[in-house]
């Protein structure tokens, strides 16, 4: 039985990365597919396909420059230092962090999101991979599952924090967004909903740090004791999640072309509405959503250079990340079915004596 079960990790392993490379090639079907003649085009055959979308791809990206393409790839780089720092936040609230080191935690971090991003149900596949990584360093499932609300919420909290402060800079961003839905058609003063709502998400902000400041006692839900973050781990999330969006939003904002081009903080709003709508309809990397908001916040900047900088998004982001994941999860299952022999089969000279 034991051996069993140590093979159902590395089974599952496997199915994750054949269903990766099957959803690297319909998200790139997917992006290509938006434009009516390519989409026209299509349907002759796998390798036919895979020929028109490296035209297609090439012919979109290649109008960008390559000050663009450094300061994007920069910008990724960012972000996924800021979620391996979102691990680092949740093991120090856990007093796990000694013993366990930046590059392992940085590597697992790499991992979760690379799957999480691209399959969705981010705490169901974020969560397996943190419990196969951090069960190898001592945590318990308790202790992980924690960790993994931590996670979700630092990611929220910057999401929340950012768009207090795009609402209340920027409330005009909310306007091209009534054609996309009846509720903010029916406001009559979108810019004061705006605010209004900014200052709400600034509010929940303040509330938050207020409880870390006072020690708020630690909630138990039946067997379950959720502790209260105290305020040094509150002020590493205030400076984590805002940068790890910021570099996010600054992949698509160096992806577009000058003329055009709203500002950052517009382009930080679009990102941060079009994302958390894709996270709630668990679309894997947002595919339609983030355009059709995109779309409608920036009408001055013309669609195919849109879908141009989205493209560079979801290549930098989501793709590309979901590549290198794949070696990273087949050598860890490897070492570990390599250590789980090791423990059934000792070595021959100890059995001798």
């Amino acid at each position: 039985m034991k051996r069993l079960r140590d093979l159902i990790w590395p089974a599952i392993a496997v199915a994750a990365v054949v269903w990766s490379v099957r959803l690297l090639y319909k998200k790139l079907i997917a992006e290509v597919s938006v434009d009516p003649a390519v989409k026209a085009l299509l349907g002759h055959g796998v390798w036919a396909d895979l020929g028109l979308i490296v035209s297609v791809i090439g012919e979109r990206l290649a109008d960008i420059p390559l000050q663009g393409y450094a300061l994007a790839f920069a910008s990724t780089l960012l972000a996924y230092a800021a979620l391996a720092w979102y691990d680092r936040i949740a093991l120090l609230h856990l007093g796990r962090a000694k013993g366990i080191s930046w590059t392992y935690v940085s590597v697992c971090s790499f991992v979760t999101y690379a799957l999480s991003h691209n399959i969705g149900a981010s705490v169901f596949s974020g969560g397996m991979v943190r419990f196969r990584a951090y069960t190898a360093k001592g945590l318990t499932a308790h202790e992980i599952a924690v960790l993994v609300a931590i996670c979700s919420y630092t990611f929220a909290f910057g999401t929340i924090l950012l768009t207090g402060v795009v609402l209340l800079y920027e409330p005009q961003i909310l306007r091209p967004l009534a054609e996309l839905s009846p509720f903010l058609a029916r406001r009559a003063d979108i810019d004061a909903f705006a605010r209004l709502v900014g200052f709400i998400c600034l509010a929940f902000v303040a509330i938050y740090t207020i409880g870390a400041w006072l020690h708020f006692r630690p909630l138990k839900i039946g067997g379950f004791n959720l502790v209260y973050p105290r305020l040094p781990i509150v002020l590493r999330q205030y400076v984590a999640a805002p940068l790890e969006l910021v570099g996010a939003a600054g992949i698509i904002y160096f992806a577009l072309p000058a003329e055009g081009n709203p500002g950052f903080m517009i382009v930080m709003g679009a990102f941060l509405l079009s994302f958390s709508a894709g996270l709630l309809s668990q679309v894997p990397g947002g595919i339609g959503v983030m355009e059709a908001v995109f779309l409608a916040i920036m009408p001055g900047v013309p669609a195919t250079a849109v879908f141009a900088a989205l493209l560079v998004w979801r290549l930098f982001y989501l793709i590309l990340p979901l590549i290198l994941s794949i070696p990273v999860i087949l050598a860890f299952e490897h070492s570990q079915l390599g250590a789980a022999a090791r423990q059934v089969d000792p070595p021959s000279d100890l059995l001798r004596h």
